[in-house]
């Protein structure tokens, strides 16, 4: 019997997270289904399923077509079928193109892959990065969570040489992946 006139909150629970994990290509250094599900719960704030999938460059080049009207592979897109609870969607990361961008901007894979994989799951949840206000309020959310998963700010503007700084300008100008939205009969 509580003594306070307080009623017992009911414990909150933890977002259910459906997720299915698929390689679609044979690149090298390919994060494990654990480490990438480790990355999409720290980014879920909401209940989910979601298929992310990482793809070579002739699959995100076709979708990035398809979907956005422009032919080359791109870093990570993001498809949102439900934003309602639970939340749906897919998510695709170009293998390649991550390795390419962790090389010029001198950072592992693992951290680009990780600051990906939390890039599209907020896009998921409704953020964006279309004006310059809703883009830093994104990139201090990706770079708390990156933290929390022991991982450097992405955005951070320390310089470590001239080709790293040029690479994370380029990044940065894009807002790294304009991302692709379709919902179910739209």
């Amino acid at each position: 019997m509580p003594t306070s006139g307080t009623p017992k909150r009911k414990p909150s629970r933890a977002p259910e997270l459906a997720l299915t994990v698929q390689y679609g290509t044979r690149s090298a250094q390919l994060p494990s289904r654990a480490r990438l599900g480790k990355w999409v719960r720290a980014a879920v704030g909401k209940s989910a399923c979601i298929a992310l999938r990482i793809v070579g460059a002739r699959e995100a080049r076709r979708l990035n077509r398809c979907y956005r009207g422009r032919d080359y592979a791109t870093n990570v897109l993001t498809f949102v079928y439900s934003d309602r609870r639970p939340l749906a969607g897919d998510i695709a990361i170009c293998a390649p193109v991550v390795a390419r961008e962790a090389r010029e901007c001198g950072i592992s894979r693992e951290a680009h892959y990780a600051h990906l994989v939390v890039h599209g799951m907020l896009h998921l949840q409704g953020f964006d990065h279309k004006n310059e206000r809703d883009a830093r309020r994104m990139e201090r959310i990706e770079t708390r969570i990156l933290g929390q998963l022991g991982f450097a700010d992405p955005y951070e503007a320390e310089v470590r040489g001239e080709r790293r700084e040029a690479a994370k300008a380029r990044l940065r100008a894009s807002r790294l992946t304009p991302h692709a939205s379709r919902k179910h009969g739209q």
